[in-house]
């Protein structure tokens, strides 16, 4: 038994030093230029194969064989990846999703050309380079890892590498040459690889899948390692492969007894599974998603009248045997999933190909069990969707990489444990439907499935949910704020995602009349994922176009044309647009292309002796009535006694508009104040007092008529401390009361941000509590205050660009805490100066300030009570400026409360009843 131990013990070493080593890399390639090198295991295997190819086919002696692949080839190859791919990406500012993405592609271009230069076989005379000692293997490894921190530690080049990696910007303007670091890490990350893949290779099927995926898996040690720390990665990777071979010694009995045992023969997968799902993620929130598709026409009718034909060719012109054609529309429904997943909700899916094997699994099961094959995937469906459901739910909460990984992580697992398992697939039998035997009629009734996917799709994309997932993938803190209950709708993505992956998948094994396990490989969903994201992953063109080119190309007489072209076009992410994009487009795309009504005024302008129409939009509810905002607008005065205040913002003369009015409480200056402000300033309604106790009427700042009103939104000694002991809030107190402007002020690094975050839901303190009318909102999320009527702003424009200027607006008043309906959206879009022309373009081609005016508008359209703005001046001019006073003022005239976290004093001083100055986590005054 001590024996046995031993031998185990020697081999999971083996085995940990391989995963040591590509865990080094890993974390290296990341320290140095940020990126997450999926493709790390495709370099180990063409490595393994240059080897093989050098020693077995050519003749050299190993010795040189192996210098050259490792010190020549390896290199060279991350060189070349880093000059051709992830540079011109670096200087572009792609963020890590588009990096992501590229590495998919190299991946896919590896594996690829593997198949195109030797083929789809497995080679079982891979030469050994270490010999069968283990020791020499763990030695190996843990002197790379040493090499690697005395390099980073004590030398001037593992200064610049830590310099580029805690601020890569910074480190250029000292005189660092971040480009010189990136491609040595690369490099180095390279020789890691090829290491990886010759110390791998004679112990493992060398084939141009296996040996990647494998790889891909023991990713788990540097997820662990938080791709920083190497002794972690290390540790993690020998623990990991030590117990997987002890584990190797169970053999249970029963039912449990074949799960148990593929279990213990893949912990590095549980690893990765556990990693990617529990472990805090890779990457950071909102910064890392998949960028909003290039802006394009629509596709015309007469398109979709060719691709409509060309379908239907097989059924006049090709012969009786149509398994090649069969396969199309069931693969286009697949990849119709990561439209829904992908190119809708912006969400990095790389497990889709789990999904389809399951859907094509539990349909075969079910018809051996004796169902009818129809009915079998009619019930598959709903079942591959729970799972979907079960898989989805812990996922939903990541972002960007991290999410990456688990979609990754889950697809592995169902292909390791379920997929590929005697348990799970022996005995199966997959035949086609009663009376569609017919290649023919199997061909037709796909369409018609495809077809019906394509308009449930379509249907989806212009709806309000459509509308939603928009604002997802474009910006998730900005959807959040427009009341999107994200973490529903991105489990609403996966779950329709998943049921159209195993819609598509059990077709497929229908149309083969068997189940195959390869057609469901991980890799394969990878190449799935790449080629939807080069052709236009929100184009319902895409997965047809796709599904047709990867058939196509994958029936011709050389294997790996398709893995090749897709992975060549994915490399190249960022610098070409997708190419249903190229294809000829209708008009551009519009949702509401009615012309505006007769007698809209251009945007941003109103008549002279008027006042914005705010009334109704705001303000607190009196007892009895109605919601807000279901009152008429009117462009006169409010109910409140007004009296008109000449406008003074402008010098008279200049040609512009004439002199407007607005309306402000009579109450609120005194009536010996006739003076305006200087030109280029907003006329404050009153000016602002001293300072003074927060919450005493007529204090800090108080205006008349204000105070006496209980506050409508508070804050009760908040705290919160950063990871790090950092402590951005100390015992905070803060009231907002309605018909005012409070204003946050202080410098940077003060905690206003902080404050104004705990406030809208974004962040939560760590003590104290937040309170609504009385009411303990602490707990309550951003998309759940936003619904409760507490609206906000961003400093940095939150907008969503694939989207108009009024389904912006549109979206604010469908996820508000009360429906008004179109008036809501028209009353927002008039108050903000967008009701002309202008409401019909994409957000992506509007200038700064007239996005201000969007962002506003759609928080007011969702008829808040309580209005945060965080920066709101930010990137405007001085007219621009001066007509964000004018509204503010005129909002808190009407009765909302507003909380402004400015840094233009002007702006400050012309709108604030109260100004709260802020210092070290702390209301100074």
């Amino acid at each position: 038994m001590a024996s046995l131990t031993y031998e185990l013990t020697l081999a999971g070493l083996a085995i940990g030093s391989a995963a040591a080593l590509t865990g080094i890399g890993l974390v290296v390639t990341h320290r140095a230029t940020g990126v997450l090198n999926l493709a790390h295991g495709a370099v180990a295997m063409i490595c393994a194969y240059v080897l093989r190819q050098l020693v077995v086919e050519w003749g050299w002696p190993l010795p040189l064989g192996a210098l050259v692949t490792l010190l020549v080839v390896a290199p060279v190859i991350g060189l070349v990846l880093e000059r051709g791919v992830f540079r011109p990406l670096a200087l572009l500012g792609s963020n890590p999703a588009r990096t992501l993405v590229a590495s998919i592609g190299v991946f896919v271009l590896l594996v690829g050309t593997a198949v195109l230069l030797w083929g789809p076989g497995a080679r079982d005379d891979a030469p050994v380079l270490l010999g069968d000692d283990p020791w020499a293997q763990l030695g190996a490894a843990v002197a790379l890892a040493c090499l690697v921190g005395a390099v980073t530690r004590w030398t001037a080049f593992g200064r610049e590498l830590r310099a580029v990696v805690d601020n890569r910007p910074l480190a250029v303007l000292s005189g660092i040459d971040a480009d010189r670091v990136a491609a040595a890490g690369w490099a180095f990350g390279s020789f890691t690889a090829g290491l990886t893949g010759v110390l791998l290779a004679p112990y493992v099927r060398l084939d141009p899948y296996g040996m990647p995926l494998l790889v891909i898996e023991v990713i788990a040690v540097a997820v662990i390692a938080r791709m920083r720390s190497l002794p972690v990665a290390v540790a993690s990777a020998l623990a990991i492969g030590v117990a997987q071979a002890q584990l190797t010694r169970l053999h249970p009995e029963g039912w449990a007894g074949p799960l148990v045992q593929a279990v213990g023969a893949n912990l590095f997968v549980v690893a990765l599974l556990v990693a990617a799902l529990v472990l805090p993620g890779v990457g950071g929130k909102g910064r890392d998603a998949l960028p909003p598709p290039v802006p394009g026409g629509r596709v015309p009718g007469g398109l979709w009248l060719v691709v409509g034909v060309l379908f239907l060719l097989p059924l006049g012109f090709a012969g009786s045997d149509l398994r090649t054609a069969v396969q199309v529309p069931a693969l286009a429904v697949i990849l119709l999933s990561l439209v829904v997943v992908a190119g809708r909700g912006g969400q990095i899916a790389l497990g889709q190909a789990a999904y389809a094997g399951l859907g094509a699994l539990f349909t075969a099961l079910l018809a051996t069990g004796g169902m009818p094959a129809l009915a079998a995937l009619c019930l598959a469906v709903p079942m591959v969707a729970v799972v979907g459901l079960v898989t989805g739910w812990p996922a939903i909460r990541r972002h960007g990489l991290a999410l990456a990984l688990a979609t990754l992580a889950v697809g592995v697992a169902v292909s390791r444990f379920v997929l590929t398992q005697p348990y799970a697939t022996a005995g199966l039998s997959l035949d086609r439907p009663a009376g569609l035997s017919d290649d023919r009629a199997y061909y037709a009734v796909e369409l018609v499935v495809l077809a019906c996917c394509l308009a449930l799709v379509a249907v989806l994309r212009r709806g309000r949910t459509g509308r939603a997932l928009a604002a997802l993938r474009d910006h998730e803190p900005g959807a959040e704020a427009a009341g999107v209950p994200v973490p529903g709708l991105k489990l609403l993505a996966f779950v329709l995602g998943s049921a159209l992956a195993a819609l598509g998948g059990g077709l497929l094994g229908m149309g083969l009349r068997a189940f195959d396990p390869e057609a469901y490989d991980p890799v394969r969903g990878l190449l799935w994922f790449a080629a939807v994201l080069v052709l236009g992953a929100d184009s319902l063109l895409t997965p047809l176009a796709a599904a047709a080119l990867l058939v196509t190309l994958d029936a011709g007489p050389h294997a790996g044309v398709a893995a090749a072209f897709i992975g060549l076009l994915a490399t190249l992410t960022g610098r070409i647009p997708p190419l249903t994009t190229l294809l000829p487009s209708g008009p551009a795309s519009r949702r509401h292309p009615r012309p505006p009504a007769a007698g809209t005024r251009p945007a941003g302008a109103r008549p002279a002796g008027t006042r914005p129409a705010v009334a109704g939009l705001a303000g607190p509810r009196p007892p009895g009535s109605g919601p807000v905002g279901t009152q008429p607008v009117t462009e006169g005065p409010t109910p409140t006694a007004t009296r008109p205040v000449p406008d003074r913002t402008r010098p008279a003369g200049d040609g512009v508009e004439p002199p407007a009015t607005r309306a402000v409480p009579a109450d609120t200056r005194p009536a010996d104040d006739e003076s305006g402000p200087p030109p280029g300033r907003a006329a404050p309604p009153s000016a602002p007092r001293t300072a003074g106790a927060a919450g005493e009427p007529g204090s800090a700042g108080g205006r008349p008529g204000s105070p006496g009103r209980a506050p409508r939104l508070r804050a009760h000694d908040l705290t919160l401390t950063y990871p790090g002991g950092t402590t951005a809030l100390s015992r905070v107190t803060l009231d907002l009361r309605p018909a005012c402007v409070t204003a946050l002020v202080g410098p940077n690094g003060a905690g206003k941000s902080t404050l104004f975050d705990c406030l809208a839901g974004t962040l939560r303190p760590r003590e104290g509590r937040i309170t609504l009318d009385g009411r303990d909102i602490t707990a309550r999320s951003a998309h759940a205050r936003t619904r409760l009527g507490i609206a906000r702003t961003f400093q940095r424009l939150a907008v969503f660009p694939s989207l108009t200027v009024e389904e912006n607006v549109r979206l604010g008043e469908e996820r508000g805490h009360v429906r008004g309906g179109s008036a809501a959206v028209e009353r927002s879009l008039r108050l903000a100066g967008l009701a002309g022309p202008v409401r019909h373009r994409a957000a992506a081609d509007l200038p700064t300030g007239t996005l201000r005016r969007v962002e506003l508008a759609r928080a007011l359209a969702g008829q808040p009570h309580t209005l945060l703005l965080d920066e709101p001046a930010a990137g405007l001019d001085a007219a621009e400026t001066a007509a964000l006073a004018r509204l503010l003022a005129a909002l808190a005239a009407d009765g909302l409360t507003v909380l402004v976290v400015e840094h233009d004093p002007d702006l400050v001083r012309g709108i604030a009843h109260t100004v709260h100055t802020m210092e070290g986590g702390r209301i100074l005054s």
